[in-house]
């Protein structure tokens, strides 16, 4: 087992992984930056290094920082959590030649699934289904580049390669837009991302988001968790999640789950991963991978009881995977709101001193978060605070319970999205299941 963990995160990720940490026995080292001298993880943690000041650019984002504080508090591997250097595979491959290890997959496989037009060739290739498209980059021949839009037909979406949360994509309805909008969002792809290949994809109308949740050990062993539905998002970042994905085609489910487990054997994945697809009349549209631990694991914790952290830990210290896909049960329901320290009328950022926080408690009920009365939000980062997850043996259950919850959280001296939540939770459309991934932008249209 690995020894010391450096966690090369902040909030309530390096506190999660932190408690999975102590957990197995391991020692942690935190690294922070100047503007997180506060945060809950630092004391608990048996070392901590400041490895910059607050911008993300300039501590979070510092390979050299935080290799060098791994160097000197000798830990011998690095947990990067999700968000910043997490699918970063030149930081997989520098934290492996500087002789750590690094908990996630090769660097090799994040940078082929980083690459949205190599991931779906690989996807492809293992039987996973994918949206009708390009199969590949579109080509820059004007000619070749509409009659490819013609054959899958419009309406068509372009995405950058290298592009994700939402950015470097432009929807077509018809043919005269087609060239321009390539134009523009290969500007905007080698701009955003140093990548200015795009491809073409069917634009679907009203799918819903639903992911898999996988674990693979490298050693030829993989299982699912499951899926999840993530199709309550604003401005395509999730507000809400749900495990399992509700009104799903078993056949169509269980076929997905058994091509997923075959994809991360055939590309030798190691460690936890996300395969997001789009659903839509029956069938499953492999979007993307993300090649880290989800913001969202716990409601595919809560239904399976199953630590997916500290099985990740333990597959990178070398051991395989500790379970068979028929040791995996699922049990109930759970959902997952993610409490953001926003103004819940105009989403604008709203950091500052907690004066009061109170946690949501009961039966079923979960609270991931680094929050404490007393503690300052800054205003450098993403404006995710916590999380609460619940957990019932019915939809209904776990949706009762989260009213529950939300009635009970208290964060006072800033604004958050609880009300929002509140909103969603007694939202009748919601409340039935099955929405699509425009179901939110288009309630808040209306309001």
């Amino acid at each position: 087992m690995l020894e010391k963990v450096l966690i090369a995160n902040r909030g309530e990720i390096a506190l999660r992984v932190m408690r999975a940490c102590k957990e197995m026995g391991i020692k942690t080292v935190a690294v922070y930056s100047s503007a997180d001298r506060d945060l809950m993880h630092l004391s608990l943690a048996d070392e901590t290094v400041c490895i910059g000041p607050a911008p993300g650019a300039q501590s979070y984002l510092q390979i050299p920082a935080i290799i060098a504080a791994a160097e000197v508090t000798g830990a011998n591997a690095i947990h990067p959590g999700y968000g910043f250097l997490a699918e970063n595979p030149d930081f997989a491959e520098q934290v492996e030649n500087s002789g750590f290890t690094f908990i996630g997959p090769s660097a090799d496989v994040i940078r082929m699934m980083g690459d949205k037009v190599a991931a779906k060739d690989a996807m492809k290739k293992a039987g996973v289904p994918v949206v009708p498209g390009s199969d590949g980059p579109l080509p820059e021949d004007e000619q070749e580049a509409l009659r490819i839009a013609r054959e899958v037909g419009y309406p068509v979406i372009i995405k950058a390669a290298g592009g994700g949360g939402g950015r470097g994509m432009r929807v077509v309805h018809h043919e005269d837009d087609l060239l321009r909008a390539a134009v523009h969002t290969r500007n905007e792809a080698a701009a955003a991302f140093g990548n200015p290949v795009v491809y073409l994809e069917k634009f679907l109308g009203n799918p819903r988001h639903v992911e898999i949740q996988i674990m693979a050990d490298g050693q030829g062993n993989a299982v699912h968790f499951g899926d999840r539905d993530c199709s309550l998002q604003r401005r395509h970042q999730k507000v809400i999640e749900e495990a399992p994905a509700p009104y799903i085609d078993e056949q169509a489910r269980k076929q997905v789950f058994e091509r997923c487990v075959q994809a991360c054997i055939d590309i030798g994945y190691r460690g936890a991963g996300t395969f997001e697809f789009l659903y839509e009349d029956g069938r499953f549209y492999f979007i993307e991978m993300n090649t880290r631990i989800q913001v969202e694991h716990p409601v595919t914790e809560m239904i399976t009881g199953f630590d997916l952290v500290k099985e990740m830990i333990s597959i990178a210290a070398g051991n395989p995977l500790s379970v068979s896909q028929k040791d995996i049960k699922f049990r109930g329901h759970a959902f997952e709101c993610r409490i953001n320290a926003e103004d819940p009328d105009n989403f604008m950022p709203s950091p500052g001193l907690v004066k009061h926080y109170h946690a949501p408690g009961g039966n079923g009920v979960r609270m991931d978060s680094h929050l404490y009365s007393g503690y300052r939000v800054p205003p450098h980062y993403d404006s995710l605070i916590g999380k609460i997850i619940t957990w019932g043996e019915t939809r209904e259950e776990a949706m009762g319970r989260m009213r529950n919850a939300l009635d009970e959280i208290i964060v006072d001296g800033i604004k958050t999205n609880v009300p929002l939540h509140i909103d969603l939770m007694n939202d009748k459309g919601f409340m039935h299941g099955g929405v699509n991934i425009h179901y939110l932008e288009n309630k808040l249209n209306r309001k």
